[in-house]
């Protein structure tokens, strides 16, 4: 960040007044510009037992399998965010959409909120996002072909709980 999108005027880095951490801010009008993490909501969508991935059709990580989950959107809630986001990327309608997981990944600034939901019906497809859409069982998820290794931790936090019966808001710091 080079300029105020405020007055135009040159950023640096810099303690605040009354503050404990370098922030941007501006020489000419003394606005923070605070870089807060980034909020990603995605969905664990299944039917009939089994789970909807998407192939991504964009970078980062292109043609890698990944949950549908993507940036959260200023004036929507994270639970509206997730629904969106499974639309925009592979068509799926849902219900019964309830919160799964939260993962705070520190070291790249991001916070992941992944709800779990059913399908309403097996319909869905690919988009400008997802090359291909797929029903996958869990002995037929493709492991060594997920995007990240977020997606491969909520993946194996809902099986888990699938299994036992007992499905809880998981809450974990990933390093």
């Amino acid at each position: 960040m080079k300029y105020c999108s405020h007055c135009s005027g040159t950023i640096v880095k810099a303690i605040p007044d009354g503050d404990d951490r370098h922030r941007f801010v501006c020489i000419k009008c003394k606005k923070i510009h605070y870089q807060n993490p980034q909020i990603i909501v995605g969905i664990v969508p299944t039917y009939d037992h089994r789970i909807l991935l998407c192939k991504r059709a964009i970078a980062p990580r292109f043609g890698f399998w990944t949950l549908p989950a993507g940036f959260m959107e200023n004036g929507e809630s994270t639970k509206d965010g997730a629904i969106r986001e499974c639309y925009e990327e592979c068509l799926a309608k849902l219900k019964e959409v309830r919160l799964f997981a939260i993962f705070d990944i520190p070291r790249i600034n991001q916070v992941y909120l992944f709800y779990r939901a059913q399908l309403t019906e097996p319909s869905y497809s690919a988009t400008a996002e997802s090359s291909e859409v797929d029903l996958f069982d869990a002995h037929s998820i493709p492991w060594g072909e997920l995007a990240f290794p977020v997606m491969t931790i909520a993946l194996r936090r809902f099986l888990s709980d699938r299994s036992a019966r007992n499905f809880r808001v998981h809450q974990e710091t990933i390093d």
